[in-house]
């Protein structure tokens, strides 16, 4: 099978053949790809940023997949060759603590795919029956796998604050990215707040404005549009789907008395004096992906007609053109890759 391998950080995925993988042990499924969608986090793993995440190359990349079931281990009961599947990202053993509390992403056993152990930018995949979830009928793998990844990560940070999104409060989603343009239709959903959409690209301001935001405004103007909407109050939730630097600073100056910040995209660092979050009773809360229930919950409401995933999809053999807009800033949406 043709694959997309990171050799050593730094630089561009080599495209090799390998033997396709195969059941070893009773749990195992082998999932003819169909679609794999391309993370910022795919670029983080290349520049060496998830050595800490447990990478370490060589390794195929590629954590938000779906596809096809295409060879089953002896003890698999709930699927069988030929059903379409999404694939939930993390390894989880369903017997730690944390697994028992419903929180899979935070498995003390738990690999994680893409970056621990193999993932989907290749024509098969392995892995187990636990991670697996039956697309209804009609879906396409291709149009949802980046719902693996990005959608889960935008419905378990919403869906952990969405009880804030109440009527009469404003809330502010930054970054109409990939997982943003998912969170904030999430936030309109299942919440009843006065939504601002912050974006850097006209034409993520353009999608916000399409998809259903109240007001749109640019990166850096969160904290003005907030409180003139407010009176000078501020919002009571910022969602930060992009986590620089500046946006960590510009949702912070958001906020409202009591304010909840959410953090979902990372690479920048979040500074505020004790003080000023003591007297102002603001919450810094963070956000891992999501849980198997998560992405459960998501596909329902995307198979219900709630949800619109922008995608734009290439060949598997165009992994490192497609890397390299997203280091541009040049995908739109979500890319996917597909197999040929």
């Amino acid at each position: 099978m043709l694959a997309a391998l990171l050799t050593s950080y730094h630089q561009p995925l080599e495209l090799i053949e390998r033997p396709a993988p195969e059941p070893v042990r009773p749990s195992d499924v082998v999932v003819r790809i169909g679609g794999a969608g391309v993370c910022a986090t795919d670029v983080h793993a290349i520049e060496g940023w998830m050595q800490e995440a447990g990478l370490h190359p060589p390794r195929v990349l590629g954590h938000e997949n779906a596809g096809w079931v295409e060879a089953v281990g002896d003890g698999v009961s709930t699927v069988r060759a030929g059903d379409p599947v999404v694939v939930y990202p993390a390894y989880s053993c369903g017997l730690c603590l944390a697994c028992r509390r419903g929180q899979d992403m935070q498995c003390v056993n738990g690999q994680f795919i893409g970056l621990t152990v193999d993932g989907g930018f290749a024509e098969y995949l392995l892995t187990s029956e636990r991670s697996l979830l039956k697309l209804a009928a009609g879906m396409d793998p291709a149009e949802v796998a980046p719902h693996a990844d990005a959608g889960i990560t935008a419905y378990h940070a919403v869906r952990k604050v969405c009880h804030l999104a109440r009527p009469g409060s404003v809330a502010v989603v930054i970054g109409i990215g990939g997982v943003g343009h998912i969170g904030l239709q999430l936030l309109k959903e299942l919440g009843a707040s006065t939504i601002v959409a912050v974006d850097a690209s006209e034409r993520g301001r353009a999608l916000a404005a399409e998809l259903g935001a109240d007001h749109v405004v640019g990166a850096g103007q969160a904290a003005e549009a907030a409180r003139d909407l407010t009176g000078g109050r501020g919002a009571d939730l910022v969602i930060d789907f992009v986590g620089a630097d500046s946006t960590h600073a510009d949702s912070l100056a958001a906020l409202s008395r009591g304010g909840t910040y959410s953090v979902v995209g990372y690479g920048g660092t979040v500074q505020a004096p004790s003080v000023r979050l003591v007297n102002s009773e603001h919450s810094i809360v963070a956000n891992l992906v999501g849980t198997w229930p998560d992405l459960y919950e998501l596909l329902e409401l995307h198979a219900a007609g709630k949800l619109s995933l922008r995608t734009q999809r290439h060949r598997l053999d165009e992994v490192n053109e497609v890397l390299e807009a997203l280091r541009q800033g040049e995908v739109f949406g979500r890319a996917v890759l597909v197999p040929a």
